[in-house]
């Protein structure tokens, strides 16, 4: 097994959210657990989509594959049965679990806008 990739026990928690025929009569989907995956050692990794290993298919695949899990709302099904399973052993501390709003503004430059000239005299 690989670095970022689903062992066979979390394989078994996720299967049951994902459709066991082809959308589609015809459609040829490529193996769930292969593009899920490819979606976590991209996200593990934060490199481009571009670079994801040949192992995982064509990366635009498993982009495509990403993109409708997340306007399905399918991740976010995943991540709460996920968050619920952690909660109901008690590894999930209240106290500590939050998601953190904090931002950060950049001056307007940073963004390409015109840098202000001095005034002419």
């Amino acid at each position: 097994m690989k670095r970022h990739e689903l062992t066979d026990q979390q394989w078994e928690l996720l299967a049951p959210f994902f459709p066991r025929q082809p959308p589609k009569p015809g459609g040829q989907w490529k193996d769930h657990r292969l593009m899920l995956n490819g979606i976590l050692w991209r996200l593990n990794t934060g490199a481009p989509w571009r670079d994801l290993p040949e192992r995982y298919g064509p990366w635009q695949t498993v982009y495509d594959r990403f993109a409708k899990m997340r306007h399905s709302g399918l991740l976010d099904r995943l991540i709460e049965r996920l968050q619920l399973r952690l909660n109901q052993a008690g590894l999930i501390d209240p106290d500590l679990f939050c998601i953190d709003g904090t931002n950060v503004r950049a001056a307007r430059a940073a963004a390409g806008a015109a840098k202000k000239k001095p005034a002419a005299r």
